[in-house]
């Protein structure tokens, strides 16, 4: 082999690279193979929020999690929940040292773009049934047509039961679609500009189209569907006005590529976040900071809502878990530092001039740190401090996790935010770290297995 040059030294020496996680340890794939399988799992249990803190609540108390108690007095490697309206859910590990020397936050969410039925949302037309939708977050509404979709969410029936509804998950489950033009009659659909290829009033689902065997009626079809969720719901018309209802992919969790290396799936963003961090928090014993990860609602949204981190949900279980030590929440805030858990969007190459190579993430890279988000001029944004970069840079090189930086595409071609300006209002140090991910906000995701298996390592450091 030929010693290097001075200059080749040099180069080593001064010059960053981020390297490819499958070239430099091949030994990682199986692993991340592994890791994986329970992340599908995860994905498949969690379409909507509510499904998400449930499926979640029964791993934390498998792992020993117990709710948390309001003045009750804990000790190193206790673990506690609290549950906020089935929506959020806030997961602690006491560590060793006091709560006046801050906490460790790691912060996700956990609800993704998709099809909300409308308040009064079933009609009829021409002899079919429908639901009528608003979209939820951001989606590109082309990408919903024809995809077989689910039914999920919740009914508060007139007697104040709970109903909640899932339907098109299981083998033999019907499931539901959003019509669209066959390319023979669609010239006059073809001038659309892209973005409303399908437009937000033609987001109507297909849900029926037998009718009522009476004449008499005024709405046959719509008839019969609301006498199937009568049968099997106990539901009337008017119990739409109570509901929460949304209509998601049905398509479950699942490989990608020949080589198996991708996990493609709905919702991604940001459940590949949150489950990343559940593992970290779960895998938690004794660590030195207290550990303090939430599961959010809203972002999509803008995080608004008392289920989003726009409210004082968070500020609230801080008051009440420094009460139990006699703190002031100010104090231990300001010596707190926060993993906002948000993906980013990897670069594509088919689509590569929305994108700055040099300051893009890249599949099989680890977990990308996103020093900032926002628009054009980080408007939206919180820009962490070279301090705070340091400090999590030094966490992940410690625990020798592969890492890389980048932003959300060209200064202008766009943006976007996460829940990480949400928390630094709370003077904590904050920073976005999570997955890159391939067609994000579409209703299938890509996502590299190596990454989401480093990420899941990237916050085990930070709960150390």
């Amino acid at each position: 082999m030929m010693s290097k040059t001075d200059g080749q030294k040099l180069e080593e020496k001064l010059c960053y690279t981020i390297k490819n996680i499958g070239m430099e340890r091949p030994e990682a794939i199986e692993k991340a193979e592994e890791f994986c399988e329970g992340y599908k799992k995860f994905l498949n249990h969690s379409k909507i929020e509510r499904e998400c803190v449930k499926y979640t609540i029964g791993l934390a108390e498998d792992a020993g999690y117990v709710p948390f108690e309001r003045g009750r007095k804990y000790v190193p490697g206790d673990k506690v929940y609290y549950n906020n309206r089935g929506k959020n859910l806030i997961l602690t590990t006491f560590g060793q040292n006091p709560l006046d020397q801050g906490v460790h936050f790691n912060i996700a969410h956990i609800d993704s773009p998709r099809l909300d039925l409308k308040p009064n949302p079933l009609y009829e037309k021409d002899e079919l049934a429908y639901f009528k939708t608003h979209y939820y977050g951001g989606i590109r509404k082309y990408q919903w047509g024809t995809t077989p979709l689910a039914l999920h969410g919740r009914v508060m029936l007139k007697d104040g039961s709970a109903v909640d509804l899932h339907i098109g998950e299981e083998k033999d489950d019907p499931v539901f679609v959003v019509t669209d033009l066959l390319p023979h009659l669609a010239a006059k659909q073809n001038q659309r500009t892209l973005a409303e290829g399908l437009r937000g009033e033609e987001l109507n689902i297909l849900v029926g189209s037998t009718p009522i065997q009476d004449d008499k009626v005024k709405a046959a079809f719509k008839l019969k569907v609301l006498s199937i969720l009568n049968e099997r719901f106990g539901m009337t018309e008017e119990d739409f006005l109570r509901a929460e209802l949304t209509l998601v992919p049905a398509q479950k969790a699942v490989d990608v590529g020949l080589d198996r290396s991708m996990v493609g799936a709905y919702g991604q963003d940001d459940k590949v976040c949150a489950y990343t961090a559940l593992m970290a928090e779960l895998s938690a014993e004794k660590p030195a900071f207290t550990t303090v990860t939430l599961l959010t609602d809203k972002e999509e949204t803008g995080s608004q809502g008392a289920t989003g981190m726009a409210s004082d949900m968070l500020l609230h279980y801080m008051e009440d878990l420094v009460e139990c030590e006699g703190e002031r929440v100010r104090d231990v805030l300001r010596k707190s530092m926060c993993l906002s858990a948000d993906v980013n969007a990897a670069y594509d190459p088919t689509f590569a001039d929305v994108f700055e190579a040099q300051n893009s993430c890249y599949l099989n890279k680890g977990p990308v740190l996103t020093k900032y988000t926002g628009a054009r001029g980080k408007s939206g944004s919180n820009d962490a401090s070279a301090e705070t970069m340091y400090r999590v840079i030094r966490c992940l090189e410690d625990e020798d996790v592969m890492w890389q930086i980048g932003e959300l595409g060209k200064v202008d071609a766009g943006g976007g935010g996460t829940i990480a300006m949400f928390i630094a209002d709370m003077n904590v140090d904050t920073v976005d770290l999570g997955v890159p991910v391939l067609a994000m906000h579409a209703p299938f995701e890509i996502t590299s297995k190596l990454d989401v298996y480093y990420t899941y390592r990237a916050f085990r450091a930070f709960n150390r």
